[in-house]
């Protein structure tokens, strides 16, 4: 990297966190990724990349890629990062970049622009290296509701490798968990208050089921499988039901999430939740439920044999002058969907707290500590 790399990189965050790129799909009204996109399809272009901008939906949300193109022969990277951010409740100036004490603060800083703009830069300087292989940028919508950007990414750019840039506070993360939405219906019978021989009460007969899915929890926690990640979990998100104050409820619907571990599937999940219910069911032959599955994302984990697993450990530790930690993290990322397409991939990213809080920071000195493993790695990869 050049001296002025922080500098740079300053000011191309405070760029990138002055756009508004609220998700609309998780806050109505969002602005979506639309004018962030063009910002960084033209800083692309002016560097010298191959650009092409990917329209999702109707010219509100964006993929944007560039790629510094290989003479041919070598290996390619993808380096990965979102460009949506989550809602702005509480927070005086979000779109305001700050910096203080070596800390960038702002809406997305450390979730995730400062690492969109480490990876911008690496794929400007990997293609003044030139390599054999090609360096993709890859800056993608939705991560924050269902990941639309990277699911339409995978199928067209099977590359070798890839590096998600999720912030993991320079810690080489090789596993994350995964997640399974269900909602859970009881079915009662309506009727007045004043009428109890009438009525079966849904959301009463829903108690029963919650007992059973907090019991599963705790056994779920209490027996930690996966080395890094340790056990999946459960809880209950939303809950409804009833119709008034003097009637008997028809019907109540929990909507719950599971987390996962590899291995875990959704459909044994489901059939997790479906003895539960069964369960609750023996024991009271009013309760009628039905478990519905509405949507997961697979758990995420790669083999510390693979490439671009040893070239981040050995190029990170080039870097910060020791080894990376090797961590799972809790949290889903686009690693998942990158993976189950067949890409060996890894997280690397910067040190910072708040993401979707109301402070958000992220440390300036480790974005460029990022951007200069993101380019020994492509520099080693693709060479």
């Amino acid at each position: 990297m050049v001296p002025a790399v922080r500098e740079e990189l300053t000011e191309l965050t405070s760029r990138l966190v002055a756009i508004d790129s609220v998700n609309p799909d998780l806050i109505p009204g969002g602005a979506g990724e639309m004018e962030l996109a063009q910002f960084v399809a033209t800083w692309l272009e002016k560097a010298g990349l191959e650009v092409e901008r990917e329209d999702l939906r109707d010219g509100e949300r964006w993929n944007v890629i560039g790629v510094a193109r290989g003479s041919g022969g070598g290996r390619s990277l993808l380096l990965n990062a979102h460009m949506d951010t989550v809602g702005v409740a509480g927070m005086d100036v979000p779109f305001e970049p700050r910096v203080e004490d070596g800390r960038l603060y702002g809406r997305g800083a450390y979730d995730m622009k400062a690492s969109l703009a480490a990876i911008m830069l690496a794929g400007a300087r990997a293609r003044e290296l030139g390599l054999r292989g090609d360096v993709v940028v890859a800056a993608v919508a939705d991560e924050e509701v269902g990941s639309l950007g990277s699911a339409a990414l995978s199928p067209r750019w099977r590359t070798d490798a890839a590096i998600v840039s999720e912030p993991t506070e320079l810690e080489l993360a090789v596993a994350h968990r995964g997640f399974v939405w269900l909602d859970v219906e009881t079915t009662g019978r309506a009727a007045h208050g004043s009428r109890p021989e009438e009525g079966v009460d849904a959301i009463a007969k829903m108690g029963r089921i919650l007992v059973g899915l907090e019991d599963l929890d705790q056994a779920l926690r209490a027996d930690p499988m996966h080395p890094l990640l340790g056990s999946g979990s459960l809880h209950a998100s939303l809950i409804e039901g009833g119709q008034e104050l003097s009637s008997y409820p028809g019907r109540c619907l929990l909507r719950a999430e599971r987390r996962t571990i590899p291995g875990e599937t959704p459909q044994l999940v489901q059939a997790e939740f479906e003895r539960v219910v069964a369960n609750a069911a023996s024991r009271d032959s009013e309760i009628c439920a039905e478990v519905r599955t509405t949507f997961s994302r697979e758990p995420f984990d790669v083999a510390e044999t693979e490439a671009v697993v040893q070239s981040v450990r050995r190029q990170a530790a080039q870097v910060l002058g020791e080894e990376p930690r090797t961590v799972g993290v809790p949290f889903w990322t686009d690693a998942g969907i990158l993976a189950q397409a067949g890409v060996p991939t890894v997280l690397f990213g910067p040190v910072g707290e708040g993401a979707h809080a109301v402070v958000e920071w992220v440390d300036l000195e480790s974005v460029e500590r990022c951007a200069e493993v993101y380019l020994a790695v492509a520099a080693e990869l693709c060479a």
